[in-house]
């Protein structure tokens, strides 16, 4: 899993090559440690996370408590929203602007917050969609 972290924090990283890896770690799972390395570099907190991934506060501390590994439909998205987590740090260049962002409600989503999309897949493309107008320029 180190190689796979070392891969979000390098630009050099070929598409092809981490999405091969990010197959292989959905199927695998993710620990409970490695949900806590990504929980602590997002902007979001553990019942934020419960939320989005559809799973209890409770249900999160047995994973914590046994160490136990996520299954790969909850590994799949920890991973899809770090990535996107990553990807709003990079568009906005700091990630308390960002975290304000996802907080705020948003016209072009709706006038909710991006935040509040990101408990479906549909809502994850909508605000990555939303992110790649705001790095271009393009604002609607």
């Amino acid at each position: 899993m180190d190689n796979l972290l070392s891969d979000f924090e390098s630009p050099y990283t070929t598409a092809p090559k981490l999405t091969q890896k990010l197959i292989i770690k959905s199927r695998d799972g993710i620990s409970f440690g490695e949900f806590e390395y990504f929980m602590d570099r997002s902007p979001i907190h553990l019942e934020e996370w419960a939320g989005l991934l559809h799973l209890s506060d409770r249900t999160l501390q047995r994973y914590k408590k046994d160490n136990k590994s996520f299954e790969s439909i909850h590994s799949e998205r920890i991973l899809d929203l770090f990535m996107l987590f990553k990807f709003g740090e990079d568009v906005f260049g700091d990630k308390s602007i960002f975290k304000s962002w996802l907080y705020d409600q948003n016209i072009p989503l709706g006038n909710v917050t991006p935040l509040s999309l990101l408990d479906t897949s549909f809502g994850i493309v909508m605000v990555k969609e939303e992110l790649g107008r705001i790095q271009h320029g393009i604002f609607a």
